[in-house]
């Protein structure tokens, strides 16, 4: 025991030493690991490659044993939750077990074939996720709306919006719905539903992960192969360089200040910046998918595509075939076909479909200009359905994906190069209008933006435009180039990098962290959907 004890006091006494010598902070240490609400652990973060990497050396410890690899995700997952919302991982682990508890009811009720019973778990599910948003994300809005009508002012204390609360909400609701419709059965393994909800590389801002695409994985254990690893990693690859190298810069250096004073600025500086937050927001939105996915292949689960090159988009219909779709597709499925779908009358199924965009603007935010954004959104595939009945001209194009997936997106329109082109321009001009909404803190600033546009637009300042930011318009420019070049092109870098060594592909990965550690601003910019 003497022994022991003397063992101890020597190991203390040298970590000690140790500590001294190397001028760690303890209390900073604790300070950076504790939860900020002002420093989130985001994939961006030097923080969260530091404990990313202890993490996958621990991952590939214990990947044999299912039940340790499970533990130490779950408890990594929690973490990474934790240090961006605090105690409100508890409210995640409550919805872990209340939907675990009703997924078995449901399963009973199945058995049993009582209906009442199934769609009261339905309606108990929806209600409880619903009422959460309402109550953290839209209170102060409807507070806000109910004192413009009122003389008295109606406050209350500012309330904490959990992150990702949309994200993981729309996850419950797809997997008792699902087990409603039975395209799946109940998860009878509490710890693999609270590994699904709580999977950290979606938990914040996506790609929306449906438990029948996600469970069945979990339960077959996956095995991590090469393939995978190359695979994520180039993915986490070219979501640093979308997000840090273009979309931060891009904001940062302009679209932010025109946004924030849109008077000070020209009509066609003010068109500049709405383009350039499109370019920004699909960089950094798809950046954040990429890695999320990539992250996930490290350790062996796969995400379906959120993103398929959308200002390919002939029209606004085809857009959201390509945009976030793991959003347009869960809105389609538990939103436009329970209202009725297109198993209707016409006029009724512009109404689903309007209502549908409404309701998917509504789910970004607080604020009536996401509803406006997503009524404008409505209108564009009302106008285009109708369009496309008159003029009935269709084709469908046969689209390869980076994982080698083949798919069909339906496009309307000409096969002449020219007009598809113009097809391509108007529809992404269309989609930057909308988004302006998206992006503007009022109405006041798009009438602003408006103002200048109409009636002080100076095209005769673009040469002196360009000039001033040259890395901007090269940054816009190429990435919109690289995004509408034909997909042979695209991929050729894809398979160049699986072709590699490992080590070949570790060093690109290093010179891009440098690369991205020497372009980052001052202070970290978080993703955009983080707020959703």
């Amino acid at each position: 025991m003497d022994t022991l004890s003397a063992f101890f006091s020597e190991f203390v006494s040298t970590l000690t030493s140790y500590i001294d010598s190397v001028n760690i902070d303890l209390h900073k240490l604790v300070d950076v690991l504790l939860y900020d609400p002002s420093q989130p652990l985001l994939f961006n973060t030097g923080l969260f490659m530091l404990l990313f990497t202890v993490f996958m050396c621990l991952f590939w410890i214990v990947k044999g044993v299912r039940v340790l690899k499970m533990a130490l995700v779950i408890l990594f997952s929690l973490y990474f939750y934790y240090k961006s919302s605090g105690l409100c991982c508890l409210i995640l682990l409550g919805v872990c077990v209340s939907d675990y508890v009703l997924g078995l009811l449901m399963e009973k009720a199945s058995r049993n074939d009582a209906v009442i019973a199934k769609r009261s778990i339905v309606l108990l599910n929806v209600l409880v996720n619903v009422g959460m948003l309402a109550y953290f994300k839209y209170f102060n809005l409807i507070l806000d709306t109910l004192s413009g009508f009122m003389t008295a002012d109606i406050s209350v204390e500012s309330i904490i919006l959990p992150a990702g609360i949309s994200f993981f909400t729309f996850r419950s609701i797809s997997y008792i719905v699902d087990l409603y419709r039975g395209q799946l059965q109940a998860c009878h393994n509490l710890f693999d539903y609270i590994f699904f909800l709580t999977f950290f590389p979606p938990l914040l801002a996506g790609p929306v992960v449906r438990a029948k695409d996600m469970l069945p994985q979990i339960k077959a254990n996956p095995v991590v192969t090469r393939d995978m690893t190359s695979e994520g990693i180039y993915l986490i690859i070219l979501g640093l360089i979308k997000k840090v190298v273009i979309a931060d810069f891009i904001s940062g250096n302009f679209v932010d200040r025109v946004f924030d004073n849109p008077a000070l600025y020209s009509g066609f500086e003010n068109l500049m910046a709405t383009i350039g937050f499109t370019v920004q927001l699909y960089c950094d939105f798809s950046g954040y998918s990429d890695m999320a996915i990539g992250i996930a292949l490290l350790m062996g689960y796969r995400f379906m595509e959120n993103f398929n090159a959308p200002f390919k988009a002939q029209n606004p219909t085809e857009f959201w075939h390509r945009w976030h779709i793991s959003l347009s597709t869960w809105l389609r499925d538990y939103v436009y076909i329970p209202l009725g779908g297109n198993r209707c009358s016409r006029s009724r199924m512009y109404f689903n479909q309007f209502a549908t965009m409404v309701i998917g603007g509504l789910w970004h935010g607080a604020s009536w200009m996401y509803v406006i954004w997503g009524a404008i959104h409505g209108s564009l595939l009302v106008i285009h359905k109708f369009i496309r009945r008159v003029f009935p001209l269709s084709m469908t194009e046969t689209v390869v994906t980076d994982a080698g997936e083949v798919i069909m997106v339906r496009s309307e329109g000409s096969s002449s190069p020219l007009i598809k082109g113009f097809n391509m321009i108007l529809t992404f001009m269309l989609v930057s209008i909308a988004f302006m909404f998206f992006r503007a803190p009022s109405m006041e600033s798009v009438g602003m933006m408006w103002h200048q546009m109409i009636f002080d637009f100076h095209l005769s300042v673009a040469p002196q435009f360009v000039e001033s930011y040259l890395e901007i318009v090269v940054l816009i420019v190429g990435a919109y180039i690289i995004h509408v070049s034909p997909s042979a092109i695209t991929r050729s870098p894809r398979r160049l990098f699986d072709a590699s060594p490992a080590i070949v592909q570790a060093l690109i990965l290093a010179s891009v962290i440098i690369l991205v550690i020497q372009v980052r601003q001052s202070d970290i910019v978080p993703f955009i959907y983080l707020q959703y």
